[in-house]
């Protein structure tokens, strides 16, 4: 088995909706209930790819993974911060495939001079928790009651990753 990261291109709209809405339809990683069409995917990457990265992982050339960032807020002072995303095809999980992503996706984002990644996570994710504090990724709090999702209060984890110089001491 051999894991390739790579920037996501328009093409590879489909298989990232495809893994998008299998965490959609899982309830364990997004507030997100409404499955997400190729199109809207294509648009998406057409318009942060300038600014924001997305990356792919492909497992023997078949797209397993994903990860992106996008805007964290609109005021210029955050103009370095970015919220990020990471999902897994459900067939994939626990190879490494997670890792992967985040790895070229910290990488795409230092290159754009970003300084700091920051997420929310569902408290009961045990293993996107793990994936990323093996990541350097530090847990700040919790979040309680941050948002409804099918009618139930659900609390999240912050994570953040400081970037670039903002890392040193």
């Amino acid at each position: 088995m051999t894991l390739r990261a790579r920037p996501a291109r328009v093409e590879d709209a489909s298989g990232i909706a495809r893994i998008y809405n299998q965490g959609i339809g899982e309830r364990i990683a997004t507030f997100e209930t409404r499955p997400r069409t190729t199109a809207e995917i294509a648009d998406a990457l057409r318009q942060k790819a300038d600014r924001f990265p997305t990356v792919v992982v492909e497992l023997d050339g078949h797209l397993v993974g994903w990860a992106g960032a996008s805007e964290y807020r609109a005021r210029d002072c955050y103009a370095g911060i970015a919220e990020f995303s990471v999902y897994v095809d459900r067939e994939a999980r626990r190879h490494g495939v997670g890792r992967a992503a985040m790895e070229a996706l910290v990488v795409a984002c230092e290159a754009r001079g970003l300084w700091k990644l920051v997420s929310r996570v569902f408290v009961e994710n045990e293993p996107s928790l793990v994936l990323l504090r093996g990541c350097g990724f530090r847990e700040v709090g919790v979040y309680r009651r941050h948002a409804k999702l099918d009618g139930v209060w659900r609390d999240v984890v912050i994570v953040e990753r400081l970037l670039g110089e903002a890392s040193g001491p």
